[in-house]
């Protein structure tokens, strides 16, 4: 006895007895426009309120970031640290966004002096009778160069003062950076702040986390 494969139709109903009513194409073709739209608005939300995307403009945060790298950045979260990479809408000299490095925040001294090798920069929240750091904590800063020019900054009326609401910042290619050494920029009312970097996105090779 040869088996055999019957095809049969199988209807499926409703559970009042009836076959489903199909629906149109329009009504499929409505749905994903709509879903499209849902998308685009969930997208352009985040990326106005949430995320921006910045672009790196100038070689003072070598070797970290380079001129024309497309940068997201967040302002959700806690608030800026040391060590973080930050964008701020510098309004004075400059009147345009800024990339640089968080060295101390409000409530922090900074003293800095120069050396054979480039830097050394030291933290505390203390300063004694003579004006010295108390405790200071001196920074490893792997990530700072120095390179093709002389220093250009001096260092005599430091240390310096951060009040509350404030940072200082400094460009990780030092002698290439204008930052908080910089009168015409000074320290960084946080208010100015457009958010800390979190993802370099292009160039592809270099795409990732950034620290």
């Amino acid at each position: 006895m040869s088996n055999k494969l019957i095809d049969e139709e199988v209807n499926i109903k409703d559970n009042t007895g009836n076959e489903p009513e199909k629906r149109p194409g329009g009504e499929a073709v409505y749905d994903i426009v709509e879903s499209v739209i849902l998308s685009v608005a969930v997208i352009f939300i985040l990326f106005t309120f949430i995320f921006r995307i910045c672009v790196v403009d100038g070689r003072s945060m070598e070797d970290t970031l380079y001129d024309g790298e497309n940068l997201i950045v967040t302002n959700l979260g806690r608030a800026p640290r040391r060590g973080d990479i930050v964008v701020f809408h510098e309004t004075g000299y400059y009147n345009e966004p800024l990339v640089k490095r968080v060295i101390a925040v409000g409530g922090e001294y900074v003293d800095i002096k120069s050396t054979d090798h480039g830097l050394t920069v030291s933290v505390s929240d203390r300063i004694d009778d003579d004006g010295c750091l108390v405790d200071p904590e001196v920074l490893t800063e792997d990530y700072a160069v120095y390179r093709d020019v002389p220093p250009r900054y001096s260092y005599d009326d430091y240390p310096v003062y951060v009040p509350e609401g404030y940072l200082f910042v400094l460009g990780d290619n030092r002698n290439h950076s204008s930052d908080s050494r910089f009168e015409g920029l000074g320290l960084i009312d946080e208010r100015r702040l457009l958010g800390k970097v979190v993802i370099r996105v292009t160039p592809f090779s270099r795409f990732g986390t950034v620290g």
